[in-house]
C-alpha cells in the first residue's frame, strides 16, 4: 500500500488541480489519517474594500451622466414650448379670474345664508372661552376624589382666568354696540357694508362640508397628485406587509405619475397585476387610471403608473378618419398606450390572433385593421364576419369577398375562402421562386418594392379577416377541414403578402387549434378569464412572466371600462398594453366609401365590390375522385387502371399522368410495364398525403400482380352539394 508523504502538497480533485497540503494526523498498522490544509485560505468577498469597488471614478461619473436629468427643463430649452406654456398660463389665469368674479354675488349670498349658523357657533365658542369650560372636567374629578387642596387650587386658578375674560368681553361688547349704533346714524351705507362683511365672515364658520361656498373649479376626472405616503398606505391595505422602497422620487411621466418601487422581500411585483382593482380602490382612483407592471430589474420591482385624468374622458379618434392613406406593406396607426403614446402596427409578414371575452373590444381592434386595409387602394380585402352582427358591414363596398353570418353556408364560404387563399399562395410562391436573386435580396418573399416593380404579377397585399373564427373551427362538418387548411396557410402565407387576422371570443384549444395559434406572430389579448386562455392567445408562459390580460375588465352596460384594451405582443420580451382606436360604425361606413373611391381611381376594385360573382371552389380531393371512378363491387383496383379512369374523368388534372413519349401500342411489354409503374408511383404519392396506402395486389381477371388500392383503405365518401358535383379546379 502506498502512502502520502507527510507535508506533501498539490492534488487533483474532481479533475481540477488544487493547491492543498496533506498533513498526517494519526496512523496505525493499516490506516493513515490525513487532513487537508489549503495553502491559500478562502477570502471573503463582502469586505468593505471589495464591496466599495464599483469601478473607477470616471466609470461612476459616466454611469451617473447616462441617467442624469437635463440641466434645464424642456420648456426652458424650447422657445415654442415656453411660448405655449406662457400662453396657456395667461389663458388659465384669465379664465379662472373671470369664472369666480362672475360668481362673487352668489358666493356672498351663500355666506349670508350660512351667517346665522356661523354666528351661533361663534357665540358658543366665545361663551365656552369666557366660562373656561375646558377646566370643568378637571375640577369635577378633584371634587369626586375629595381632594380638597387640589379643588381649591383649581378654583382659584379658574377665577383668575375667568374674571379678566368677563371684563374684556363686556368692554368689547359695549364698545362694539356703541360704535355700531353711532355708525348706523352717521354713515348708514358704510355701516351696512361692515355688517354685511361681518355676517359674511360669520358665514365662513357656518358652512357645511357637503355644500361648499366656492364653486369647485376643477374637472371631476382630474386626479390628485400621487405621493409616496398614499402609495405605501395603499400597498399595506391590499395585504403587502413591509416597507416598500422607492427607487426614485415619484415623477411625472407623460399625462400621469410613475412610481418605481421595490416591494418588500419575497413579494413579487406580479401580485399587483392580480390586485390591480384592489390597488385602484385603495388609492381611491378610477380603475382605468392605475396601471401596475413588472420591472425588468428583478421580480420584485414594480412600476406603478397613475394617470392624471381618467382616460375614458379623453377622446382619441383614429388619425386617418379625416383623410390619408395606408401602405399595408408598412405600418398604420392602431392604438395608444395608457400614457397616450401612439402605437403603430405592422402586419405584413405576420399573422394576427385577437382573443377576448364578449365585450372586451375585439370589434374595435379588428375594425381598426380592416379600416387600415380599406384606405390602401392596392389592398385586396377578404372579410368573413362569422359573428353575423354586421359591425363592419360599412366596408362591404371595398371587399373582394364579404361574408356575414354564422350559419352553415357562411361557414362553408369561409372554408372556401381559405382554399382560395391557399391557391393564391401557391401561385405567388411559384412566381417568386422564378424571380432572379437580384429582385429578392432579402429572401424569397413579397415586398412593396417587388409588387411595384412587377404590377402584372399581382403581388398586392391581401388582408383576410376571419372574425369569430371559432364558429368555423367548431363546425361539425367543416371544422376539421378548416383546421388543416388554416394550419397550412398560417405557416406560409405571411411571406407572400397574405395577412391572416383571426379573432375569437373563446380562446381555448377547441375554438383555436394549436397548429393555428402556435404560428400566430402578432397577438392581441383583451379581457379574458384564466391563465389557460391568456397563454393560448399570447403564448405559453406569458402569464408567469406577468403579461396577464386577466387584469382587464370588459364593458359593462354603458361603461366601456377596459374595452379595446389588451396586451399587444410579438414575443415574450416585446409586449405592451395598448388600447385600440374606437371607430364608430358611421365612421366605418365613411372609410368604406372613401376606400372605394380610392380603388376606383386607381383601378384596383376587384371581386364582389366590382360586381363579380363569388368564385366557386372545388374542395374535392383525389380521394373523392377515386370514389367517383371506383368500379361497383370491386374490392381492389390496380393503380395504373385508376390513373386511366381519373384521366378520363378529370383530364385537366390527371391527363398529364397519361403522357408518354410514344403510343402505348408501339411499346414493348417491358416498356408498358415501366409506364404503368410510373403511373402507379404518381398515384401512390398523391394518395399518401391523404393516408391512403397502395399495396401489391393480384387480380387474376385483370393483369396479375401489380400495385393497387383496396376499397377498404379508402376513407368514407364525403357529401357535397349540387354546386360541388362539377369541380372547377382540382385539389389533388
Amino acid at each position: 500500500m502506498s502512502t502520502i508523504p507527510d507535508g506533501a502538497s498539490g492534488a487533483v480533485i474532481n479533475g481540477t488541480e488544487q493547491k492543498v497540503r496533506f498533513n498526517k494526523v494519526t496512523s496505525d498498522d493499516r490506516t493513515d489519517l490525513y487532513e487537508l490544509q489549503d495553502e491559500a485560505p478562502p477570502q471573503p468577498v463582502d469586505t468593505p474594500e471589495i464591496a466599495a469597488d464599483t469601478g473607477s471614478w470616471i466609470e461612476e461619473r459616466q454611469a451617473y451622466l447616462a441617467d442624469a436629468p437635463a440641466v434645464l427643463p424642456s420648456w426652458l430649452r424650447s422657445a415654442r414650448e415656453f411660448t405655449s406654456n406662457a400662453y396657456w398660463t395667461l389663458a388659465y389665469a384669465a379664465h379662472f379670474s373671470g369664472f369666480h368674479l362672475l360668481r362673487l354675488p352668489v358666493y356672498l349670498v351663500r355666506l349670508l345664508l350660512c351667517s346665522p349658523r356661523g354666528t351661533g357657533r361663534l357665540i358658543i365658542r366665545w361663551g365656552k372661552w369666557v366660562a373656561d369650560t375646558e377646566a370643568r372636567p378637571v375640577e369635577a374629578r378633584a371634587a369626586a376624589t375629595a381632594n380638597i387642596e387640589a379643588w381649591l387650587a383649581l378654583s382659584r386658578e379658574h377665577s383668575r382666568r375667568v374674571r379678566p375674560r368677563r371684563i374684556a368681553s363686556l368692554a368689547v361688547g359695549v364698545t362694539a354696540a356703541l360704535i355700531l349704533l353711532i355708525a348706523a346714524l352717521v354713515v348708514p351705507v358704510w355701516c351696512a357694508g361692515a355688517v354685511t362683511g361681518l355676517l359674511a365672515l360669520a358665514g365662513t364658520q357656518g358652512r357645511r362640508g357637503d355644500k361648499p361656498i366656492v364653486t369647485r373649479y376643477l374637472s371631476i376626472h382630474l386626479q390628485r397628485p400621487l405621493d409616496s405616503e398614499d402609495l405605501s398606505r395603499a400597498l399595506e391595505e391590499i395585504g403587502i406587509k413591509g416597507v416598500p422602497k422607492f427607487v426614485a422620487p415619484i415623477a411625472i411621466d407623460g399625462p400621469g405619475w410613475l412610481a418605481q418601487v421595490d416591494l418588500p422581500g419575497g413579494v413579487l411585483a406580479e401580485l399587483l397585476l392580480d390586485k390591480r382593482k384592489e390597488l385602484a380602490g385603495a388609492l381611491r382612483r378610477p380603475l382605468q387610471c392605475v396601471w401596475p407592471s413588472v420591472g425588468s430589474e428583478h421580480p420584485s420591482r414594480a412600476n406603478i403608473w397613475v394617470a392624471k385624468k381618467d382616460p375614458r374622458t379623453i377622446l382619441r379618434p383614429w388619425p386617418l378618419l379625416a383623410g390619408g392613406t395606408v401602405d399595408m406593406y408598412g405600418e398604420f396607426p392602431f392604438g395608444f398606450t395608457p400614457k397616450g403614446d401612439k402605437v403603430a402596427l405592422a402586419v405584413i409578414g405576420t399573422n394576427v390572433l385577437i382573443g377576448g371575452v364578449m365585450g372586451s373590444g375585439k370589434t374595435s381592434a379588428v375594425s381598426t385593421i380592416a379600416c387600415a386595409g380599406a384606405v390602401d387602394p392596392t389592398c385586396e380585402e377578404h372579410l368573413y364576419e362569422l359573428k353575423g352582427s354586421g359591425d363592419m358591414e360599412g366596408l362591404k363596398p371595398i371587399c373582394h369577398r364579404y361574408v356575414q353570418g354564422d350559419d352553415d353556408e357562411h361557414c362553408e364560404a369561409a372554408l372556401d375562402g381559405g382554399y382560395l387563399l391557399e391557391r393564391e399562395l401557391k401561385r405567388r410562391k411559384k412566381i417568386v421562386a422564378d424571380l432572379p436573386v437580384e429582385d429578392v435580396p432579402t429572401g424569397r418573399k413579397v415586398t412593396r418594392k417587388l409588387a411595384s416593380k412587377y404590377p402584372r404579377l399581382r403581388l398586392h397585399p391581401i388582408l383576410a379577416i376571419f372574425d369569430e373564427v371559432h364558429t368555423l373551427f367548431e363546425h361539425p362538418v367543416y371544422g376539421k377541414e378548416a383546421e388543416a387548411v388554416f394550419a397550412r396557410l398560417i405557416r406560409k402565407a405571411r411571406a407572400y403578402g397574405i395577412i391572416l387576422v383571426l379573432t375569437t371570443q373563446r380562446p381555448d384549444a377547441k375554438s383555436i387549434p394549436k397548429k393555428v395559434s402556435d404560428n400566430a406572430i402578432v397577438r392581441f389579448c383583451l379581457a379574458i378569464t384564466g391563465h389557460t386562455a391568456n397563454d393560448l392567445v399570447l403564448g405559453t408562459g406569458m402569464y408567469k412572466r406577468g403579461v396577464r390580460a386577466s387584469i382587464f375588465e370588459p364593458a359593462e352596460g354603458e361603461d366601456p371600462k377596459d374595452s379595446g384594451t389588451g396586451w399587444l405582443a410579438r414575443s415574450a420580451t416585446n409586449a405592451k398594453i395598448v388600447r385600440a382606436y374606437f371607430i364608430p360604425q358611421s365612421d366605418v361606413r365613411d372609410v368604406g366609401l372613401r376606400g372605394r373611391a380610392l380603388r376606383v381611381a386607381a383601378g384596383t376594385l376587384t371581386g364582389e365590390a366590382a360586381g363579380q360573382e363569388a368564385e366557386k371552389v372545388d374542395r374535392t380531393t383525389i380521394a373523392d375522385h377515386v370514389h367517383a371512378v371506383w368500379p361497383d363491387a370491386a374490392e381492389a383496383v390496380h393503380s395504373h387502371r385508376l390513373v386511366e379512369s381519373l384521366a378520363l374523368y378529370l383530364p385537366e388534372l390527371y391527363g398529364a399522368w397519361m403522357e408518354t413519349e410514344k403510343p402505348m401500342g408501339e411499346m414493348s411489354p417491358e416498356e408498358v410495364r415501366d409506364v404503368q409503374a410510373v403511373r402507379s408511383t404518381a398515384l401512390s404519392a398523391a394518395l399518401k398525403a391523404h393516408k391512403i396506402p397502395t399495396r401489391q395486389i393480384t387480380i387474376r381477371d385483370c393483369c396479375g400482380g401489380a400495385k393497387g388500392v383496396r376499397f377498404a383503405d379508402l376513407p368514407d365518401p364525403r357529401e357535397f352539394g349540387d354546386d360541388d358535383e362539377e369541380p372547377v379546379s382540382g385539389a389533388a
